[in-house]
Formats: structure tokens, sequence, C-alpha cells
């Protein structure tokens, strides 16, 4: 059977979400919500291909933003529930907010008396971020919970506070966690925000349930879930998974360019790690590539390089059984989450285009960019 990603229809660089394996993943979140009685929300700062939200909406319950633009993408194409959450709200994010969000967090006591009354009055529910000092994120730089951290409240930090009008606490410190980490924070909530949990009407267990991974145990987050709800049933609780929602749902097409040497065999690609793949820099981690091995695993060894002008714009070495052809097709794997929503237009460099492959295996075009949309970025 040919390679999807080998469709003459699909340019280079694209990323490319598979429609059926997204559905896959949302069936599951469905049988989540049904057998736990939590409510699932899409977290769009992960996630946010809106030509796909009419399959989304089918399954999840609304959608959570971090600022007012996200906001307006979730009422605009999923509707149901809005939820917002951002280290700190401007005035001006207030007053638009108000007419798109159902639920609010906010960060710190300071945040919540500043803007109580105008969120009250426009019928938002409120919540506060709270920190529960527990740690389960294996890189830094991706750890809510981390000593010094900005994000949240501290359990000592809420003992005297007028928490009058808030209805709900959202917690967030897991990252592509599996539900034994869940289980753990949930106990860690119960030991150091138990107090107030009796008072409040919802609790937010924010993101990083990653429920769709191969291996994750399913059962056993449905259980600690239930759990949770027989302790506190008055209490709506809910997940907003964003890797999870997209998970191997898709990939990042692109080619080689050209192929220089200099100690190592180096393919320059279309595609920059800087301006398309910040994560690779960032985190770092190595993203998978189709068909390839480790360095020296397989005959051929090249290090991949991205087609801008800075000097650590690489990715990492990938061996093949084959020597590669400018021309050739590179896949990356599980490009979907995250990715493309960093993209950025750093050196000019093009964006890969972004398409949807159909149950059918027709490939839809969704969007392309062009010189207007770089220009316009800078404007």
């Amino acid at each position: 059977m040919q390679d999807s990603m080998l469709n003459p229809d699909i340019p280079s660089p694209c990323y490319v979400c598979e429609e059926a394996k997204l559905e896959s993943n949302l069936q599951l979140m469905q049988y989540v919500q049904q057998q736990s009685g939590v409510e699932i929300i899409l977290a769009l700062k992960g996630f946010s291909m809106w030509s796909t939200f009419d399959l989304v909406k089918k399954y999840l319950q609304g959608s959570t933003a971090s600022g007012v633009w996200e906001a307006k993408l979730g009422k605009e194409k999923i509707g149901k529930q809005v939820h917002v959450y951002s280290p700190a709200f401007k005035p001006a994010d207030i007053n638009e907010l108000v007419n798109l969000a159902d639920h609010i967090s906010f960060n710190s006591l300071g945040q919540w008396q500043r803007y109580k009354q105008k969120v009250l009055e426009g019928g938002l529910s409120a919540g506060l971020r709270v920190n529960p000092e527990h740690q389960e994120a294996e890189t830094e730089l991706y750890d809510p919970s981390a000593p010094g951290s900005r994000l949240g409240i501290k359990a000592s930090d809420l003992a005297d506070a007028d928490l009058s009008g808030i209805s709900g606490f959202h917690i967030h410190n897991l990252c592509e966690s599996d539900s034994f980490a869940t289980e753990r924070t949930i106990q860690a909530i119960e030991k150091k925000f138990g107090q107030w949990l009796p008072s409040l009407k919802w609790i937010n267990f924010g993101g990083g349930h990653l429920m769709t991974k191969q291996g994750y145990d399913v059962e056993h987050l449905i259980k600690v879930l239930k759990t949770f709800k027989e302790n506190y049933p008055h209490l709506t609780v809910t997940l907003e998974p964003g890797s999870a929602v997209a998970w191997q749902t898709g990939t990042l097409v692109t080619e080689v360019v050209d192929i220089v040497e200099n100690q190592d065999k180096i393919a320059i690609l279309d595609i920059s790690a800087t301006a398309h793949m910040p994560d690779v820099l960032e985190m770092p981690y190595r993203p998978e590539v189709r068909g390839a091995g480790i360095s020296g695993e397989k005959a051929y060894t090249y290090r991949f390089g991205g087609n801008s002008c800075l000097a650590g714009d690489a990715i990492d070495r990938y061996s093949f059984d084959h020597e590669l052809q400018i021309g050739e097709r590179i896949i990356f794997e599980d490009m979907i989450h995250y990715t493309m929503v960093k993209t950025t237009f750093f050196n000019g460099v093009e964006h890969p285009s972004i398409g949807l492959l159909r149950k059918d295996r027709s490939f839809e075009l969704v969007r392309t960019f062009n010189y207007d949309d770089f220009k316009n970025k800078l404007s």
C-alpha cells in the first residue's frame, strides 16, 4: 500500500492531520467522559486547527483558551463551554472576555480582586489557579509546580483570603503524564486544598493527561476520576487536554532541498527547526522520522538542517537504508499537537501548508501561506 504522505496533492512542507486518527482519539475521550462523569474540553494552545472543529465538538464539551484570540476561536468554531486562563489579564482583555467566556480562572488574588466586580456582573463563573506544589513534569521548562513558579496560588497564600464569588479551582501541573500522575496530583490537591473543596462548584484538573497514548491505563484514569467524584459529588470535574486530542494524528511532510558535507552528511530540508519545530531546540527532543533509525543504525546517516541562516537550526542525525536524494520526502511523525501552533515566520522561512487527510483518504488542502501572511505578521 502506497504511503498516503506521498500523495502528489500534498505540497511540501505541509502539516497533514488525519481525520480518522483524530476521531479515534475523540471517541476514546468520549468513552472517558461517559464512564467517569467528567467533562473534557480542548486546550486550544495545543491544537487549534479549526477546520477539524466540526468533528471535535461532536465529542468534547467546549474549549479552553489562553487569551482573547483563542477564546474568540473557541466560541466561534466549537461553541459550548469557553474556559479561559492567563497568567495575567489586562483590563481590555476582561472587557472582551466577559462576552466570550463562561469560566475564567485567575492566577493571583490581586487579579481576582481587580476584576471581581466586572466578571461577576458579566455572569462568568470565576475560579483561581492553585499550585499544588506537587511536581510530575519531567522537563523543567514545562513544570508549573517547580519551585519559584509564577503559575498558581499556593495553599499557604489562601489561608486568610476572601474567596467569596469564587466558584472553582483550576490546577495544571502535568505534561504528557500517565493516569498515576493524575492520581498523585489529586491526592496532593485533596491534602493541600481539601478545606476549600466543599464550598466550590467546579474543579478543573487541567491538561497533560495523555490518555490517547498507547499503553496509557484509561481504566485506571476512569477509576481515579470516579472516586474523586464520589467523594465530592457536588463538583463538576473538567479535564482540558491539548496534546492528547491530536496525539499521533498526523505528520509534517518535508523534502530534501540539498545535501552538503562537513564532518557529517547534512540534508538541508525545506523547513526550519527554529521556525517550525521550536520544541526540538527548546525541550529539546528528537522527533521520529518515518523509516529512519538512530545515527549509525542503518547504512546511511544524515544530520538534518533547517533552511534558515541560524547556525544552530538543526534537528538531529537519522539513518536510512538508502542514500537520500534531493527532492525526496522526509516525514516527521506526530507533528499536529503543539508543533503547528508554535510555528513562526522566523527568518522569512515559508510556513508549511496545513492539510486534512479525510477518512476516505482524499486530501483537502486547508490552508496555504503567502507573502502577505508574512508581511501582515510583521505589521
